[in-house]
């Protein structure tokens, strides 16, 4: 039996969720039920908020408003994954892609970082935050990812949590099988971290190096887009160390 009901439509709100409990909706959820999908009063989807599990809803109309009422739980909540993502941010779809993969691919901490040759200075919070939103809803995750304001690279790595072990994925690394290289680091905490396409410059690379509990990864003998990177160490690091391991 699968572990998800892929069939029913899922929607992320904001309101703490209970059995028997009326939730409202704003706007843009109720267009997106009422006239998107054109659902009837008494027909089901599942909801969830990211803190209270997930939960079956009924459909409700009462004239031109629409609402929700929540049933029986049907999942409950799973903690947030200890996995964090530092990543030199992108612009544009290629930035929503990695954003929505990461969620996919079960991160629980996503962290812009800006580095000296990044290709943008600034990024959209808000969106990031719907585009991990309509990810989750569409694969099925219940703990949505934080999503970190942007900060400096230099600044995250001069305040960094020595019970952090930092997964350094760098281009001029040796290659090496990186599966057996992420098997044997210490247990505990994981961030990865992916630069940008221009790679990182002697400053922080040094700064990098600095970093007590760390570990250079190469993705191999090919220089890989930095979206593709992104999925690449992502996948190598559930797979090793992560919750692919049941």
């Amino acid at each position: 039996m699968a572990a998800y009901d892929f069939l029913s439509v899922r929607l992320h709100v904001d309101a703490d969720l209970a059995e028997g409990q009326a939730i409202t909706l704003n706007k843009a959820q109720q267009n997106y039920l009422g006239n998107v999908l054109r659902l009837k009063a008494g027909e089901r989807i599942l909801i969830f908020n990211g803190r209270d599990g997930e939960f079956a809803a009924t459909f409700t109309t009462e004239g031109k408003r629409v609402s929700l009422v929540t049933e029986a739980q049907t999942r409950p909540q799973t903690p947030t994954p200890a996995l964090r993502w530092l990543f030199a941010p992108l612009k544009h779809a290629r930035l929503d892609y990695m954003i929505q993969k990461a969620v996919e691919m079960g991160v629980g901490s996503i962290e812009p970082i800006i580095t000296r040759r990044t290709q943008v200075s600034r990024v959209n919070l808000e969106r990031m935050h719907t585009n991990a939103i309509e990810a989750a809803e569409q694969c099925g995750v219940i703990s949505v990812p934080v999503i970190v304001p942007e900060g400096g690279l230099l600044a995250r790595i001069e305040k960094w949590d020595p019970a952090v072990h930092l997964v350094f994925c760098d281009e001029n690394a040796i290659v090496k099988d990186p599966l057996a290289a992420l098997a044997a680091l210490p247990q505990g905490p994981l961030a990865v971290l992916i630069g940008p396409e221009g790679g990182f410059d002697d400053i922080e690379r040094a700064a990098i190096g600095g970093v007590p509990s760390h570990t250079r990864l190469s993705l191999g003998p090919r220089i890989l887009r930095a979206d593709t990177a992104a999925v690449a160490a992502l996948t190598l690091v559930q797979a090793a160390r992560g919750d692919w391991r049941g």
